[in-house]
Formats: structure tokens, C-alpha cells, sequence
């Protein structure tokens, strides 16, 4: 089955250059102009995105409805809004993406070729195999328990537990997946439960190295998953051993976990990061999600930029799912790398002063810029 996007508006040309947008990307679209109508499909049908245009109020409900529908509260959520309407207020309704009117041909099709890629992940995230593996869940405090796994996804895995056990909180799973060798571990949380001691756990925190092996063991044991989209081609301005902005004319939305890959001169960097901030057909700030070795890593990236001589590197950019919001208030506005303060920073409110902020930074800060300078 092919993607799908439901989509509110009452303006017939809108509707067009939507309907063709959609189309020339694979993506079967169904059309609502009543906010009840759409309502009834949200509630009964599972959709990978939600589009919605925000000129109504009543409209701008169903855009904040959709994220607490338990069917389609993951899906991908794109407002299409009034050029008045500030970006802050658009993301506060729900939207993960920003169609500005006037909606063009071309605006829309980079737009949701961007939300594609998103919709693509969160489907695959949300599949789950059906496979029997013995689990440990460990609290961290010397409560072990010992479940077996129903099915198995990225996102998470549905598991049989034993009479009377009830995880709540964090916990440690370890397991091995099928027909490899090796533990895996990540941290979950009870997300649900059912009938016969059956539950959901979701994955809170994953290694990227475990990510890519459940992936690819997906892949395996499901050769009919759709294939990710390539990875988006971007322009790196701004490096810090802590974060990066990347200038993208399709950039993603402020909680995308996405793995990144600079490439100069013969060396090459690959490191998982957060989407702290999006600017439309601007770019985004990225904080690096590091592992053990990553700040080394990036250190000798920047020192082998300051010595490339003018080379700007290659970036591609390959979303790996929405997390939670919540995530990006975990950071705080004292942390001391200059990029991660403007991300922080509430009172730029406006692309063009972030982006006027971060030249005059770039005197001062170690960017990629400044290396070449």
C-alpha cells in the first residue's frame, strides 16, 4: 500500500496544486473541505501526513486534533498558512512542515518531497515483524525480569509478560536478534497494554549501530519494505564540535533525528544528530547526538577543513524519524558551544535575524567559514 495524506482546505486552486504535487510524488491523497469530515477520516482511516490550511480557525482544530488521534498521532503534519501567520504560532498548532501562500508548483513540491522522506521512515518505524526472541529488561536498580517479544519493529517491540510484572519508568532491554550473533541494548518504556499479558514496550533510546542493525534485519525478514528516499543534499556553513547548520532549500522539521555525512577533501564524517531548529527553504541547526568518539571526530574534521583551502564539504542528510518534542526542551541556553545558544536562544524569532545572528557570529566562533577564512 502507498503512502497516504489527508488534506482540510476550502481553496479549489490550492487543492490543484496540491493534488499534482502529491501525485507526481506517490502519494495518494484524499480531499476534505468540512473540518467534521475530515475528523471522521482521521478517526477511522491511518494516514502518513495530515495537511491543513490554517487561514480557519476551526480548520487550525483538526491540525491540533490529528496529533492527539490515536491512529495518526504520528502522522506528518503540514499547516499551509497565510504569510502573517508566524512560524512560532504554526509549529504550536501541531505542524511539522510550513506551506506559505502563495502555494506554487514548485514550493509544494519541495516541501513534500521532504515530508515524503519523513512519511517513509515513520511507516517503516511503525512496522512491525512478528518474531518470538527471549528479552532482559533490567530497572537498573536489581529488578530483572525475563519476557519473550510478540513482534519487532524500530520503533519498539510487543512482548508477553509474566503474571503480575508491570514495567514502569526507564528500563535496559537486551536481546539478540534473530539468525545473528551479538547483544543488542537499548532503553524502552511501557507504551501499552492489551489482553493475555500482552504489551507494547517503545524504544526511548537506541545505539545507532543497534538502529542499523534492526534495520537491516528488517530489511531481511521483509524484502517488501519500501526503500528509504535518497538523502537530502545540503551546504554547510556553520560547524562547531557541538552542532552544525546546514543550508537546504528542503529542510527538515526541529525533532527529526537525522544521520548526517560530510565529505572533504579525502576524509569523511558521519554522525547522528537532532533537528533543533528549521527555518523554511532556509535550513536547519542540528545538535550532535554523540557517541564516545565523535567529538575527536569532529575536531579533526574542522582541522582538515581549515587546511582544505576554500573546499565547502558535501553534506547529505538522511532522516531516521520524529522523537518527541518534549526532547528538545531537555537542552538549556547555558550550554556553551555559540551555536547551540542561538538554537536556544527564544528571543530570535525571525529567520532573517537568526541568519543575520549567525554571520556576525561567525567572526568570533569556529565555523566552517571562519576555516576557510
Amino acid at each position: 500500500m502507498g503512502l497516504t495524506a489527508l488534506m482540510l482546505c476550502s481553496d479549489e486552486k490550492i487543492i490543484r496544486v496540491v493534488r499534482r504535487a502529491l501525485a507526481d510524488l506517490d502519494i495518494q491523497g484524499e480531499f476534505c473541505v468540512e473540518p467534521s469530515a475530515a475528523l471522521r477520516k482521521l478517526t477511522r482511516q491511518r494516514f502518513e501526513a495530515v495537511i491543513v490550511d490554517c487561514s480557519d480557525t476551526s480548520f487550525q482544530e483538526v491540525l491540533c486534533s490529528a496529533r492527539s488521534a490515536p491512529v495518526n498521532g504520528r502522522a506528518v503534519a503540514v499547516a499551509i498558512a497565510d504569510p502573517t501567520l508566524a512560524l512560532r504560532a504554526a509549529f504550536d498548532l501541531g505542524a511539522h512542515f510550513v506551506l506559505y501562500k502563495p502555494v506554487s508548483s514548485e514550493r509544494a513540491k519541495l516541501s513534500f518531497r521532504a515530508a515524503r522522506a519523513l512519511m517513509k521512515t515513520e511507516r517503516r518505524r511503525n512496522t512491525r515483524i512478528p518474531t518470538r526472541i527471549p528479552v532482559t529488561i533490567d530497572s537498573g536498580s536489581g529488578t530483572r525480569h525475563k519476557l519473550t517479544t510478540v513482534d519487532l519493529g524500530e520503533g519498539g517491540m510487543a512482548v508477553s509478560l509474566p503474571s503480575g510484572v508491570k514495567p514502569t519508568g526507564l528500563w535496559k532491554a537486551v536481546f539478540t536478534l534473530p539468525d545473528t550473533h551479538g547483544f543488542q541494548e537499548v532503553s524502552v518504556e511501557l507504551a501499552w497494554e492489551g489482553r493475555e499479558r500482552q504489551a507494547g514496550l517503545r524504544f526511548v533510546s537506541v545505539p545507532p549501530e543497534t538502529a542499523t542493525a534492526i534495520k537491516d534485519w528488517m530489511r531481511r525478514s521483509s524484502p517488501d519494505l519500501e526503500p528509504d528516499d535518497p538523502p537530502l543534499s545540503g551546504r554547510l556553513t556553520d560547524l562547531t564540535p557541538l552542532a552544525c547548520y546546514i543550508e537546504l532549500s528542503t529542510p527538515l522539521p526541529a525533532a527529526t533525528r537525522v544521520v548526517m555525512t560530510f565529505r572533504a577533501a579525502t576524509v569523511h564524517l558521519k554522525i547522528d544528530g537532532l533537528v533543533r531548529i528549521m527555518h523554511p527553504e532556509s535550513g536547519m541547526g542540528v545538535k550532535f547526538l554523540h557517541s564516545a568518539s565523535s567529538p575527536a571526530a569532529v575536531e579533526s574534521f574542522l582541522t582538515v577543513l581549515g587546511q582544505a583551502g576554500g573546499t565547502l564539504p558535501e553534506v547529505l542528510v538522511q532522516a531516521e524519524g520524529l522523537t518527541q518534542p518534549e526532547i528538545l526542551d531537555s537542552s538549556t541556553a547555558s550550554e556553551e558551544d555559540p551555536l547551540l545558544q542561538m538554537f536556544n536562544d527564544s528571543s530570535i524569532t525571525t529567520t532573517e535575524s537568526f541568519l543575520e545572528r549567525l554571520r556576525q557570529q561567525r567572526h568570533g566562533a569556529i565555523t566552517v567559514e571562519a576555516a576557510h577564512a
